[in-house]
Formats: structure tokens, C-alpha cells, sequence
């Protein structure tokens, strides 16, 4: 299974505005940097979340059906499913009917079921997922704690931007980003 992001978010959960106040910087030679920040930050907490902040599109692509025919979609909250796509041997593609299977986006992952799923005839990535993930479309709909930990990292990055040995870390993370965002983590085995 692969899981990749096909439409970027189209803006950013803090505004460079609330990153500058955070940081107590009043002009705008470091704009573009501060806003480079702000976007790896987002990052960081979508990967250590498995979140999307902002709405963004994502595509899960299988090379086969899971065996307990539900598929799992590790990015949350799933807003919508846009397509289940199953490819033949000759690279066709065939676009399953929503009323073959049931979703359910409250859970988390969301989950798709299957019942009797078509087989894929292309052995590999011959299932593809396409689906909507994200909070909203503005930084006002992400949660509050989601936004400090975006601002958290933004502020470190920016007092910490020389480059630091092996013997200074960590450095990278800072004390407390970890509480801020440990509610929206899912548990691992």
C-alpha cells in the first residue's frame, strides 16, 4: 500500500501574520522564511499526527483487496471519497460504484468495506483510492492545539537555525511539542 497527497493544501493552518507575533518580529525581511517554517511545521504535524490540516486530496493505491475486505485510510479526518478505481491487465481503469461499498469516516482510520470487490488484473497498484482529507479549508478550522504546535516548532526553528552537531541534539523538536500534539496521535503496537 501507498499513501500520497495528489492536491496540496491550499493554505496554511497559521496565517504568517500570527507566526511574526508569535515570534515578535515586526518587518519583513525574513517573510520568506518565516513562511518556509510554517509549512515544514505543518508538515511535521501532519507526519507525526497522520492528519491533514487543511484540506487536501489524497490517493491510497493496493496491489490487492486487504483480506478482511475493509480498507483502512491512514490520513484523518477523511472528508469524502472522490473515486474507488480498479485497473484491468491492459492499464483500463473501471470506477466502482459508491453503492458497492460502505464508508465509514467517523472512525479513525476511516474504512472503507468491501463485499465483493472486483479482483484488480494489474498486478501491481491496481486498486487506487481517491478521497479528501482536513479539517476545513482555513486555518480556523483546525484545532487550537494543532495551531501551537505548528507556531511551537515555527518559534524553535527559527531561534535554532544555525546548523547543530550530533552531541547538541535534540534541537530539532522542542519540550513540549510532543503533549501538544500527543492527543491527536494514534497508537501504534
Amino acid at each position: 500500500m501507498t499513501l500520497y497527497r495528489t492536491v496540496d493544501p491550499a493554505g496554511e493552518p497559521v496565517t504568517l501574520a500570527e507566526a511574526k507575533a508569535q515570534l515578535r518580529v515586526a518587518h519583513d525581511s525574513e517573510d520568506v522564511l518565516i513562511a518556509g517554517l510554517i509549512r515544514a511545521a505543518r508538515a511535521e504535524v501532519e507526519a507525526q499526527t497522520g492528519m491533514a490540516l487543511i484540506d487536501q486530496s489524497w490517493r491510497l493505491s493496493m496491489d490487492d483487496w486487504p483480506h478482511d475486505g475493509l480498507v483502512r485510510l491512514r490520513r484523518h479526518p477523511v472528508k469524502e471519497i472522490l473515486s474507488v478505481t480498479v485497473y484491468g491487465e491492459e492499464g483500463e481503469a473501471a470506477v466502482l460504484d459508491p453503492g458497492s461499498y460502505e464508508a465509514d469516516l467517523a472512525s479513525r482510520p476511516a474504512r472503507l468495506h468491501f463485499t465483493s470487490p472486483p479482483a484488480p488484473e494489474r498486478r501491481l497498484n491496481g486498486i487506487e483510492v481517491d478521497f479528501t482529507a482536513g479539517f476545513g479549508e482555513a486555518g480556523t478550522d483546525v484545532p487550537d492545539l494543532l495551531k501551537r504546535a505548528v507556531l511551537m516548532l515555527v518559534a524553535h526553528w527559527y531561534e535554532f537555525r544555525a546548523a547543530y552537531g550530533a552531541a547538541d541534539q535534540p534541537v530539532s523538536i522542542p519540550a513540549g511539542f510532543d503533549r501538544l500534539i500527543s492527543t491527536y496521535r494514534t497508537g501504534r503496537l
